[in-house]
C-alpha cells in the first residue's frame, strides 16, 4: 500500500473513490476510501484496484459505503447501462443482471435509468431487439425463428405477438410489406426515436 492511498483512508478522502478499495483483513470487508467507519489499523489493509479484485479474495462489501454500489453520474449511469445493453441485447436479461454487470442497485439502476433516458430499462432493451429483428428481416435471409432467438426472444410465438403488439405487423407481414408502407410503420413505430 502506497502512502498516497493510507492517508486517503485515514483522512476519508472521496477523491480517490473508485480508484481504488480497501480491505481489512480483521472483518473480511473492504471499503471506498471515502467510508466513514472507523480508522483500521494500516497492518490490517490491503488495497484493490477493482471491486472483483476484493470480491475474488473473499472480501466483502461494506454495508455502510457500498463499494459494490458505485455511484456514476445519473448521465454517465445511463449511457453505460444503454452500452451493457446493446452488448447484451441478444441474452437472458433482466434488470437484476444488468445491476450485477454494472455493480449497483437494481433499484436504483431503474430510477436513474427512466429518469434519465425517458423509459425504463426493460423497455429500451425491448425497443433494442425490435429494431434489431427488423434489420434482421429485411435481409430476408434469416427464418423468424432464427431471428427471435438471435434477437434474445425464448420462442418464435412470443416474438411474433411482441413484435406485433410493437410494430402493427407480424414478423412475416412486415418482411413481405410493400416498401411503401415505410412511412407509415415509422409512425407505428414512434416510440423507438429515442434509441438514435
Amino acid at each position: 500500500m502506497q502512502e498516497e492511498q493510507w492517508n486517503a483512508i485515514a483522512s476519508c478522502d472521496s477523491a480517490y473513490d473508485g480508484q481504488f478499495f480497501y480491505a481489512v483483513k480483521t472483518t473480511g470487508i473492504f471499503c471506498r476510501p471515502s467510508c466513514k467507519s472507523r480508522i483500521p489499523k494500516r497492518d490490517n489493509v490491503v488495497v484493490f484496484l477493482t471491486i472483483d479484485a476484493a470480491m475474488d479474495a473473499d472480501f466483502r462489501p461494506c454495508k455502510r459505503c457500498k463499494p459494490d454500489q458505485f455511484q456514476w453520474p445519473a448521465e454517465e449511469l445511463a449511457r453505460k447501462t444503454m452500452d451493457y445493453i446493446d452488448a447484451h441485447h441478444s441474452e437472458p436479461l433482466t434488470l437484476g443482471i444488468m445491476a450485477n454487470g454494472l455493480h449497483i442497485n437494481q433499484y436504483h439502476l431503474h430510477h436513474i435509468f427512466k429518469r434519465v433516458v425517458g423509459v425504463t430499462p426493460r423497455e429500451y432493451l425491448l425497443q433494442k431487439r425490435i429494431a434489431q429483428a427488423k434489420r434482421l428481416l429485411d435481409e430476408r435471409e434469416f427464418s423468424v425463428t432464427d431471428i427471435a432467438a438471435s434477437v434474445g426472444f425464448v420462442n418464435a410465438a412470443h416474438f411474433s405477438t411482441v413484435f406485433r403488439k410493437q410494430i402493427g405487423l407480424s414478423p412475416s407481414e412486415y418482411r413481405n410489406r410493400p416498401k411503401t408502407t415505410d412511412s407509415k410503420l415509422s409512425e407505428l413505430d414512434g416510440g423507438a426515436k429515442w434509441l438514435c
